[in-house]
């Protein structure tokens, strides 16, 4: 951790840090609730939505967490000006800091491993930020570490679960909440999220029992991931591959994961997330990325199981980003073939799925 700033110094700097980051809050609308509809499951009283993370400013998902790291990082004392700003992260978050580090006039470097997409580099480098190289996942952690502390910097990921207020101010499960109040299920059965840091389900799943909501969480879990293995031992220490779908799952257990607050864990293999990305896609005629395909295989997954079991209600799931950012990778046909292999199968019954939901019939 870095050591706190002297007390009292730049005080007249965090406060105007402060006030940008709070009027380009006011500049920004909320983002949308999409209601998909899928006669198989409509039929039966089940409502699907999408929350669109994907009209944030930057992007994505991640802009609400990177604003809220920021504005705790400032009120902690742990930020002033000339701080270089140091994140480990295979992409959206990275974009999002790398927005706001520019908004205060910091310097800002990511550390990602080779292979994230060009679009995303793109994107923080348009922002004014620097990318860090590293080789493979599991390595960006103590990488990140080492850079802020050779750069008298700050680390920025650590504080995930905490630094967004999950009883006010905004943020997305409040928001989700009221977008539903006028539907039909107003309190969903399910919430569907992915996990990177961890703290966008710990956000939603804190709210849902502050306001003593019966909604389940559910976090799909790409394969290569820890978090389904930590979910069911509880062991912190566990390591795993890591995963292959940019911006979710994670080869060391988080500090931001905070396995109490998730109901149940779907594992999503990797030829499913990318076939339900592009059969998804299909459905809404707009490029989503490969994290919202493994939102949605859950989903589906959820959906059949509330209907074999004879329950109405909705389920409550996000468009974490646009495909637009992910057209060279999992967007192309050859880059997939040659970094996955056949995903075939996996669209085949996807597609077949969605065929039967649009005759009434059962998957």
């Amino acid at each position: 951790m870095n050591a706190p700033l002297p007390a009292g110094a730049d005080r007249a700097w965090v406060n105007g840090a402060i006030a940008r980051i709070e009027a380009d809050f006011q500049r920004s609308a909320d983002t949308h609730l999409i209601a998909l509809s899928l006669p198989r499951f409509a039929r039966a009283g089940i409502d699907l939505y999408l929350k669109d993370e994907s009209t944030h400013p930057t992007g994505s998902l991640k802009h609400r967490l990177a604003r809220s790291l920021f504005l705790y990082a400032l009120c902690n004392g742990w930020i002033g000006a000339g701080s270089t700003i140091v994140e480990a992260s295979s992409g959206s978050t990275a974009v999002s800091e790398a927005y706001f580090a520019r908004l205060l006039g910091l310097a800002f470097i990511a550390v990602m491993p080779r292979g994230t997409s060009p679009e995303k580099v793109a994107q923080i480098e348009f922002h004014g930020g620097r990318c860090h190289w590293v080789e493979s996942a599991g390595q960006v952690y103590d990488e990140a570490r080492a850079l802020a502390a050779q750069t008298g910097g700050h680390y920025m990921d650590t504080y995930a679960e905490r630094a967004t207020d999950w009883r006010g101010n905004n943020n997305i499960a409040e928001s989700m909440m009221q977008q539903l109040a006028r539907e039909p299920h107003p309190v969903p059965e399910w919430i569907v999220v992915g996990a990177g840091t961890g703290g966008t389900s710990a956000t939603i799943g804190r709210r849902l029992r502050y306001r003593s909501l019966a909604t389940r969480l559910c976090v799909a879990d790409p394969a290569g991931s820890v978090f389904t293995a930590y979910h069911r031992s509880g062991d912190a220490a566990l390591t795993a591959v890591g995963s292959r779908i940019e911006g979710i799952g994670r080869p060391r257990v988080e500090p931001s994961f905070i396995r109490t607050l998730v109901d149940r864990m779907i594992e999503v293999p990797n030829a499913d997330s990318i076939a339900a990305m592009h059969a998804l896609s299909d459905l809404l005629g707009r490029k989503v990325g490969p994290s919202t395909g493994t939102n949605f295989v859950a989903v589906l997954q959820l959906a059949c199981e509330m209907q074999a079991a004879g329950r109405t209600g909705s389920i409550l799931s996000l468009l974490c980003d646009s495909g637009e950012r992910y057209l060279p990778t999992y967007c192309d046909a050859r880059w997939v073939e040659q970094n996955f292999g056949d995903c075939s199968a996996a669209r085949r019954r996807i597609d077949a799925e969605l065929h039967a939901a649009a005759q009434g019939e059962h998957a």
